[in-house]
Formats: C-alpha cells, structure tokens, sequence
C-alpha cells in the first residue's frame, strides 16, 4: 500500500516526528522496507568514504548446506556408501570431473574457478549464515555485518537503487545472520519476496498501488512541501528538517524513476535470455540479480532453499541441483557478454557440507570440515580448480581456506580494505576481517 499522511510523535531526531509514511510494502522477515532505506540514503550523503574500486558483487547462497560429494566434488572410486547414486561426468578441464546433475557447470568450468579445500568451520544452520556471510566466528553477545551490509555502508548508494538487495527470503535469521548487525538495521537487505519466475511477481515498494498515478503523487508532494514549509516557521532545525526533505526526495525519485521501475521488471527481457538462465525461481532470481546490478544496486544475494537433505538426498537433488547448473554457468555468460563480469565479483556458497556416509533415511547430514565455493569475476582466474578433499570428501588434504578468506577476497575484491574499523554500540572498535585473501582468485 502506499499511505502518505501525518502522525505526530515526539521523537524528532528520527525523523518519525510527522511520519509521512511511504509506506510501500513492510519489513520482510528482517529486511528492510522502502522507507527505512532512502532515510539511510539520506545518511550516506555526508559520506565522504569514496569507493577505491567500484566492483558489484553477486551472491548465489543455497541455505541448508548444499552436498559438496552429490555436485563438484565427487567420489567416484568411493565405496558406495560414499558415492551415492550419481556418477561422475568429465568437465572442460580433463582430469577434473562434477556430478552428473552438473552438465552446465561442467561445460563451462573454463568460465570460472571452483574451490574444493574450503573448510567452513561450521555445521549448524543460522550459524553458518553468521560465519560464512561475514567471515567471524559466530559471538552470541555481538552480531558482525554481513557482506552487502559493509557495502551499504562503505560504499553507499547509486542511482536511486538500494545499495543491498536481497532475493528470496532464504537465509536464515535466527541468529541474526546475513543481517547488518551492529552496522545498524538501515544497512539491512532490501528483501524482494516472491518468485521471479511467477506471471505475479511485483515489488510492491517500487510499484504505485492501485489507484495511485504518478499525478496523484505528485500533488502529494506537493503538500508535503507545503506543510514542510509551515513547520520550518515553526522549528529550528535545519539539519534534521534537510535531512527528510532529502529522504523524501530520494523517495519520490525512487518511485518515479523510470529506470528503477525497468530494473525489476523481468517481462523487459527477451526470452532467449530468459531461458538462458532456466524459467525457475533460481534462474529468474539471477537474471532479476543481474538487472538490480546494471542499474545500480552494488551487492544482491540471491537466496534458495530447500538444500538440507536429510532424507532422500538424491530425490532432493535431483530437482534442485539442475535449475542451479544452468542458473550459474548463464549468469557468468550473460556478465561477461555484457561487458560487466571484468566489474562483478560472482560467488556461490552454502551453510557447511555433507557427510561422506548416506544415512539410513537415504540423505547425508551436516558436515562442518569440507565445502565447496564457486567463484567468476572481477579479475578471476578461470578455469581453476583450487584445493581437493580426501578420498571420502572427509577434509581438505594439504593447504585449505576458510570462511575468513572467503571474506578478505570479497572485501578486496569490492575495494573495501581489511583493516577497515567499524564501531559498536558501545564504541568498542571492530577491525572488518582477519583472513587474508585467497591467492588464487586475486589473479
């Protein structure tokens, strides 16, 4: 809905002391809503911390704990407890071979590198969303940022796009990971709910509800002006008082811009490319993820379900696993077709691993010592496989990275230095990271 009118509290310094609500849309989960966005926007204006590389970043997070043996580390001399029901197909680079539910990945391995020696130090969902979307070790009583929040923060807004966008409702909170933590909740993710690949799909918060016309709106921004007029009589503070007439602004631009409108507007694309990244939500979401990148956003992560396989693994997998080979192999294609992989770091991760030996219910359980990544972009190396794991898919054999690595090259690759201090509440100084980054996908 979008609901513009007056409701006085007392509380000036926020900003809510007459509440024009541009209430398009509500807090998804614990994203964030239109309104609370374009106020940090307003925020980030003073920000005089210029960016030192303008690189996006694309995450592709499938939250469960996505079965490393079952998709780009199989076993296939493995006894069959471990190898499972797939088999093990050859992929562009001879001696490296990917499941058989990986037929893109496969093809197109020359197009990206893929890590084996990741150990994700974890094997807990919630917690994984903590560890691997910031690089610290989970801490119940501080809760670090995620990625796209340091982005929203360092490097703040572009064009009339959210800085941090979220598609999918996928990640999990509970312990407030993926989520800007101690940042403050206007560095949260702008959540896009809903399913890009549904004739249905809209983002209310950047869609005038029905009834409203941009000439509707305009006259009440008009009156807005107006009464913002009569209060600056009454009041002295200019600060505060700029500080909403920008947040307004932005608003208002945001609503009305064509160009912000075109972004999340999926029908705009041919379906050739359309059916490059698979009419399912996953390669809708990441074709939705490279629009959102073209026209302005700097970080989204596209969020998928459904991966923690317990129980029928196989079953599982086989419906989940193919929507991803194509979604990853075509978004990495359609990047670099356009002239924006050379600017756009890619990434894929999940919660942990899985275990080595199938269960009695036919599925694999957590696994906190071996996972997998996949990487393209942003200066890249292509066509590397980094790492292997044991012959059961037990550890990493010899040198392995872990989540603090993971998130020193995202920061370096996005021109965010590692010794960067952000603050808590109670100014206690928090240095970003203390990994290093990966030496094989810094080129």
């Amino acid at each position: 809905m979008f609901n513009l009118f007056p409701q006085k509290t007392s509380d000036c310094e926020r900003g809510s002391r007459r509440r024009f609500l541009l209430q398009v849309g509500s807090l998804s989960g614990y994203g964030l809503s239109l309104d609370m966005l374009l106020r940090a926007q307003s925020a980030q204006a003073a920000n005089t911390n210029a960016p030192t590389k303008d690189v996006n970043c694309i995450l592709i997070w499938t939250r469960g704990g996505t079965s490393h043996h079952d998709s780009l580390d199989p076993k296939p001399l493995a006894k069959a407890e471990v190898r499972g029901d797939f088999s093990a197909i050859d992929t562009a680079i001879p001696g490296i071979q990917f499941s058989d539910q990986m037929p893109h990945f496969a093809k197109s391995l020359k197009s990206f590198t893929v890590m084996r020696n990741l150990n994700p130090l974890n094997g807990s969902h919630s917690t994984a969303e903590v560890i691997m979307m910031s690089g610290k070790k989970f801490n119940p009583s501080v809760t670090f940022p995620c990625f796209g929040s340091v982005v929203a923060k360092e490097h703040g807004y572009r064009h009339n796009m959210p800085p941090f966008i979220q598609v999918g409702t996928q990640v999990d909170h509970r312990f407030n990971g993926g989520l800007a933590g101690f940042l403050g909740i206007e560095y949260n993710a702008f959540v896009l709910p809903g399913d890009p690949n549904s004739k249905r799909f809209s983002v209310r918060d950047v869609t005038l509800s029905r009834g409203m016309t941009t000439e509707r709106l305009q006259r009440r921004q008009n009156a807005l002006k107006q009464i913002d007029t009569f209060q600056r009589q009454l009041e002295n503070q200019p600060q505060t008082l700029q500080a909403m007439d920008d947040y307004y602004h932005h608003a208002f631009s945001m609503m009305t811009s064509p160009k912000t409108k075109k972004a999340f507007d999926l029908s705009r694309e041919d379906t050739k490319t359309r059916n490059l990244y698979g009419r399912t939500n996953i390669g809708q979401s990441c074709l939705l993820a490279r629009r959102l990148i073209e026209a302005g956003t700097r970080f989204v992560t596209v969020s998928s379900g459904g991966w923690d396989t317990h129980r029928n693994n196989f079953s599982a997998l086989k419906r989940l696993l193919p929507p991803l080979d194509q979604a990853f192999p075509a978004l990495v294609q359609d990047l670099k077709q356009r002239g924006m992989l050379e600017n756009t770091f890619v990434l894929w991760m999940t919660d942990f691993g899985r275990t080595p030996i199938i269960n009695s219910a036919t599925g694999r359980d957590h696994w906190a010592t071996a996972s997998m990544a996949c990487f393209a972009g942003a200066g890249t190396p292509e066509g590397q496989v980094i790492g292997q794991t044991d012959a059961t898919g037990s550890k990493p054999v010899g040198k392995e990275y872990h989540p603090q690595d993971t998130a020193a090259t995202v920061y370096q690759k996005l021109g965010i230095p590692l010794d960067t201090v952000h603050h808590a509440p109670d100014g206690r100084p928090i240095k970003l990271c203390e990994g290093k980054p990966v030496p094989e996908l810094m080129g």
